[in-house]
């Protein structure tokens, strides 16, 4: 857990980055067959699974919503950590370790 607190800044908002991107792709590709699970759930009160060849299974609705919960809690807590991770490494120290002798710019020991 120590490399948590010493991580640079620029590498907390990349993984941040990362990790939003990565929550909003997996809700994208995967979270389709979820919202016609729900529309079958809503409309209907019964939910069938169609394959690829035609045959539609009658499903469990409650066993496919509980999936769907799982889901997207799974998206929003790598979506949170994403955003946890961004502002950790936006609030960072970006600048305040800069030692005197190494500082560039007017005020600097610096030679220019």
């Amino acid at each position: 857990m120590y490399w948590f607190f010493v991580m640079s800044d620029t590498r907390l908002t990349m993984i941040g980055i990362a990790l939003i991107f990565a929550g909003f792709l997996i809700f994208g590709i995967f979270g389709q067959k979820y919202h016609t699970f729900t529309i079958q759930a809503q409309e209907f009160g019964d939910c069938y699974d169609f394959s690829e060849d035609g045959k539609q299974t009658k499903i469990d609705c409650n066993i496919v919503l509980q999936n769907q919960i799982l889901f997207f809690g799974f998206v929003i807590g790598l979506i949170g950590l994403g955003i946890f991770f961004l502002v950790r490494g936006v609030r960072g120290r970006w600048d305040q370790d800069v030692k005197p002798e190494d500082a560039v710019g007017p005020g600097s020991s610096f030679p220019s």
